[in-house]
């Protein structure tokens, strides 16, 4: 079984770093590894997705990454001439992969990469997503900016009104997807939407969602790059469409 993982990237030079000294160290510990359904990892792709970066990235993951450090391990790059969001990096990721099974993270280990086989443990047979979950009883945030966390969280508590109190955390990239989910679920957002969009639409057609409760922790280098006042406008917008739809929906039953 090949495992696919996809990392945007947005002016994360000083975070390439890290990658190399704590992500790939992960990633040759999963080769030979199995899933909850007896799946073997044999390969793994990793696809870095340049957003348009202003600083050095794309050419610092080039020079870092251009050759592999585990023959079973090989390494793509996409990028974007100019910055067009987080939703738009990962449908940039998911046509480029290849595997059965794909991993979303964070460039900046935010949600640390050691528990990525962790959170591949939680991907049993009747599961298509795993997503991190930091308001998850046993989850935690540690050092996290409280405004972030209250709008974060404020939006997560509004998708678990509209659409599933089971799940506590709507809005993490850091995700375990099944192939069928990226082939077979559309979503239109290019912003920070665009993760929260793939997960709700999956949950509406039927699929499984586990939540792996997990530690999210602040930056070390960089800034955040979300658009806060944007993405609160994007949430906002969405779920009063799914509100309305919703709405419709027992309508029509109800004639």
């Amino acid at each position: 079984m090949k495992l696919s993982v996809v990392v945007p990237c947005y002016n994360e030079e000083d975070n390439i770093g890290k990658l190399k000294t704590e992500f790939f160290p992960v990633m040759e510990k999963l080769i030979g590894s199995h899933l909850p359904d007896g799946a073997q990892i044999d390969s793994i792709e990793v696809v870095f997705v340049d957003d348009g970066s202003k600083d050095n990235t794309y050419e610092t993951l080039k020079n870092s990454f251009s050759t592999s450090m585990h023959p079973a391990i090989t390494v793509k790059f996409e990028k974007h001439e100019v910055n067009r969001g987080l939703g738009a990096a990962l449908k940039t990721g998911f046509k480029a992969i290849t595997g059965d099974v794909i991993v979303t993270t964070d460039s900046d280990g935010t949600y640390h990469f050691s528990t990525i086989p962790s959170m591949l443990s939680h991907l049993t047979k009747d599961v298509a997503i795993v997503t991190a979950s930091p308001y998850h009883p046993k989850g935690e945030v540690v050092g996290v900016p409280p405004f972030r966390i209250f709008l974060s969280q404020g939006a997560s508590l509004l998708y678990r009104l509209l659409l599933s109190w089971k799940i506590h955390t709507y809005t993490a990239l850091f995700r375990v997807y099944r192939r069928e989910i990226v082939d077979q679920i559309p979503f239109a957002a290019d912003d920070f939407l665009g993760q929260t969009e793939l997960m709700v639409k999956a949950m509406l057609k039927g699929y499984k969602v586990d939540e792996f409760p997990a530690a999210l922790h602040r930056r070390m280098f960089g800034v955040s790059k979300a658009k806060l006042m944007r993405t609160i406008k994007s949430h906002l917008g969405f779920q009063t469409r799914l509100l309305l739809h919703r709405f419709h929906i027992r309508s029509m039953f109800a004639e």
